[in-house]
């Protein structure tokens, strides 16, 4: 069954919400980082325009917000608060009429035809698996989670509020409330019976949505961290059962806080493993650290030697090695020890060419940089230039941040400044440019015909349930995860080598 409402209550009918969501919510992997000033002008401001531009095209607040003209006439009042703050670095390329006029708003953010968005970081929460029996009694995970106030919490049961991050919401989120056409399903690190999503659940929320004649919307990874006991065995049952695109592992997770390097000998048998197996796309989770425990894992001064002795391998390296309290500039050559650039320095060190075999993923990393336009004008210049154009993956972390969608139009619209292109040799972000970071160029590693994946879902349950369900949409605009440091500290194991 596909849920496509939710009760009006939870529906923002006087639209205080803003369909661009800047907030301080975090992944559960990082602290959640209050907001600056300039963030907190910037809402302000698009509340403001929010009011002014809703009379004027004669709507109320709530069905202006829904609309393309709600999240044009958003970006456009954080441009303002980013020009008055001097931050010209990166902005949102709007014409100013966007906000009043839904032809041009939806040119302009609402996507270009034949789009193919492919999202290879997504998560969701198994509202009745195993993990819920390791936690201490009269525990309720999650439960300060803002989503967890939806229609399904008063279902009968004590945890019925995990189902509002579940398979059902997880799935109206991405495919009903956003434009993204496929995701990979990812895991949270963990030991294999404490996991908040098992292999078993995502493969459950996999059947649900495949119903395209062999193709998929919904693939899978493999949690393998090789320094953990039985996990190395654990990978040829992740194969031959559950079908896994890739692996997935944290370098900076393993017994008793000790992290390990792809590079050290145990992550060289989980690589030629990998590439026994036949799966030889390996996602490595690298930034946002977990803390200051194996911190020195969490950088990225293994990828180049790796990929340098593997070339027959793809490395995705998830978040791309950002780190929130890192600020991002120009790279900084041999001086880089933290941030983006330690992917980047690691690549030229070792001869790794752009286009090659590493690629930048960009989930909770974008997310981030949406509130620092200019920081993120320098983040993806530089992976686009270091790491290629062909490398550059779309991942949002989503449902840590609701759907999706309000990051698919900001990338959209976001255009780095000519001023910084020439200065730094960065490119323009063109919709050529925007397309393969958007899909094409995560097909390309998974294997994917694009246009054989638009065939078929454009006829599957799950676009007959959009189609119907865009007449009426009800979007939250919500996100889940933690917004404080005690949120973050109440999740069960995040955060935590």
């Amino acid at each position: 069954m596909i849920r496509t409402h939710d009760n009006p209550p939870h529906l923002d009918p006087d639209g205080t919400r803003l369909p661009i969501k800047l907030d301080s919510t975090s992944n559960g992997e990082f602290a959640p980082v209050p907001l600056s000033p300039i963030n907190h002008a910037a809402n302000r401001l698009a509340h403001e325009a929010a009011t002014h531009n809703s009379k004027r095209v004669a709507l109320s607040r709530r069905k202006f917000l829904v609309s393309a003209c709600g999240a044009a006439s958003t970006l456009l009042a954080f441009n303002s608060a980013n020009a008055a703050a001097g931050k010209t670095g990166g902005f949102f390329d709007l014409l100013p009429e966007a906000a009043l006029e839904p032809e041009l708003a939806e040119a302009q953010i609402g996507g270009a035809a034949g789009e193919f968005i492919f999202d290879v970081q997504g998560h969701f929460v198994d509202p009745n698996g195993p993990w819920l029996q390791k936690l201490p009694a009269g525990s309720d995970p999650l439960s300060q989670m803002p989503k967890a106030g939806c229609a399904l919490a008063s279902e009968p049961g004590q945890r019925s509020y995990l189902r509002c991050l579940g398979p059902d919401e997880f799935i109206k989120d991405v495919f009903l409330d956003s434009d993204t056409d496929m995701m990979v399903l990812s895991f949270v690190p963990s030991k294999p019976d404490a996991e908040p999503l098992t292999i078993q659940g995502a493969d459950a929320v996999r059947q649900i949505v495949d119903r395209m004649e062999g193709m998929h919307r919904l693939l899978l990874h493999g949690r393998v961290n090789p320094n953990q006991a039985g996990d190395l065995d654990r990978m040829d049952e992740l194969k031959e059962r559950w079908g896994v695109s890739a692996w997935k592992t944290y370098t900076q997770f393993g017994p008793g806080g000790n992290g390990y390097f792809l590079s050290d000998d145990v992550g060289m048998r989980f690589i030629e493993k990998a590439r026994k197996l036949g799966v030889k796309v390996i996602c490595v989770h690298k930034g946002l650290p977990f803390g200051k425990q194996s911190y020195q894992h969490s950088k990225c001064s293994d990828i180049g030697v790796v990929a340098k002795r593997f070339p027959d391998v793809s490395f995705l390296v998830y978040h791309s090695g950002f780190v929130t309290g890192v600020p991002e500039g120009a790279f900084q050559g041999k001086g880089a020890d933290d941030g983006v650039d330690t992917l980047i320095r690691s690549l030229i060190e070792n001869g790794v060419a752009p286009n090659s075999n590493v690629y930048a993923e960009l989930g909770s990393t974008w997310r981030y940089l949406m509130r620092d336009p200019e920081a993120a004008a320098h983040v993806l210049g530089k992976l686009l230039k270091y790491c290629g154009e062909n490398n550059v993956l779309w991942g949002t972390d989503s449902i840590w941040y609701g759907s999706p969608q309000d990051q698919i139009q900001a990338l959209r619209a976001f255009q780095i400044a000519p001023e910084l292109r020439a200065e730094h040799g960065y490119r323009e972000i063109t919709p050529q440019l925007r397309a393969k970071i958007f899909g094409l160029n995560a097909a390309k590693v998974y294997s994917i015909s694009a246009d054989e994946v638009k065939k078929y879902i454009s006829r599957d349950p799950i676009a007959r349930a959009r189609l119907s369900y865009q007449e009426q949409p009800q979007p939250h605009f919500l996100t889940y995860g933690p917004k404080t440091r005690r949120e973050f500290l109440r999740l069960p194991g995040a955060g935590k080598p």
